[in-house]
């Protein structure tokens, strides 16, 4: 029996998926069991629980052969990361209290680097500490997802322009569709290791180009599309345009200062590769309704 958090999200939905389809048994840790009810008729028991309250995080991961966990995605924490420092620590102490076979984290590429990571904060704290724990772990290093374009296809569709905070846009930036995080994180859980793990995850070897990209939408959308380079004076105001609060943005921007400048990366010594099979031009295809 295999334990998964954030079982109706894309990752841990994908994790699911690709455990079931290997014919496993999934436990799913939920927050709210009315969003689950579509696990619950596929024969997954739910265990509701908040990620931060380790006694019941510790009930859901006993008896499992592996865990995988993650913290809840948070484009605008509060200042400090308290939410998140609180999380880590009750996955940890229910890791603790549960021993299950071994656990695989959602982690994030960056999370190697112990400073300027903005929002990629959490997950090296994450990694930090679980790296003592007395079970075999796992980080799955994930590149930049590929969903997260999604919510600007309004935006692409009326003006042919696709919009990118990375920069230059001619440099090969790792994506990946979370399904194949999802395919990796399920892969994982079913090997046998010792000691610690890293696997840097993303889509087919060799990575994409920002051009790439906006020409796979625009294909899919049936007409041209360009990229265009967002210049940093924008940031704010277009961050504040997608809902974060103006407080808030900073680790948003700092994060993708490090991506930019090349301090965010993948190719780190001692890690595994993994490539997913989903293409940008596939994924867009997709998507595009």
């Amino acid at each position: 029996m295999f334990t998964v958090m954030g079982i109706t999200g894309k990752v841990g939905g994908a994790v699911a998926e690709n455990l079931l389809a290997a014919g496993k048994t999934v436990r799913g840790v939920v927050r709210d069991l009315g969003k689950a009810k579509a696990w619950a008729d596929r024969g997954v028991e739910l265990v509701q629980s908040a990620y931060d309250d380790a006694a019941r995080l510790a009930r859901a991961f006993s008896g499992a052969e592996g865990v995988f966990a993650m913290i809840p995605p948070d484009f605008a924490p509060a200042p400090g990361l308290p939410d998140q420092k609180r999380t880590i620590e009750a996955i940890r102490e229910a890791l603790e209290q549960a021993n299950p076979g071994k656990a695989v984290f959602l982690s994030s590429i960056g999370s190697e680097q112990a400073s300027g990571l903005g929002l990629i904060t959490s997950t090296h704290l994450m990694e930090e500490a679980m790296r003592t724990l007395p079970i075999p772990v796992a980080y799955l290093r994930g590149g930049s997802f590929m969903e997260n374009w999604l919510g600007a296809l309004d935006h692409i569709r009326a003006t042919g322009e696709m919009p990118f905070f990375y920069a230059p846009l001619d440099r090969k930036f790792p994506l990946v569709a979370t399904r194949d995080i999802g395919m990796a994180g399920a892969k994982v859980l079913q090997e046998t290791w010792t000691g610690e793990r890293v696997l840097e995850v993303d889509g087919p070897e060799g990575g994409t180009d920002l051009h790439e990209a906006a020409a796979a939408f625009g294909k899919a959308l049936g007409c041209g599309v360009k990229a265009v380079q967002l210049p940093e004076a924008a940031w704010q105001n277009v961050l504040e345009a997608m809902g974060t609060p103006a407080d808030r943005t900073g680790l948003y921007m700092e994060m993708v200062k490090s991506f930019n400048s090349g301090w965010i990366h993948f190719g780190n010594s001692g890690t595994e590769k993994f490539h997913g099979p989903t293409t940008i031009e596939a994924f867009a295809q997709e998507q595009v309704k």
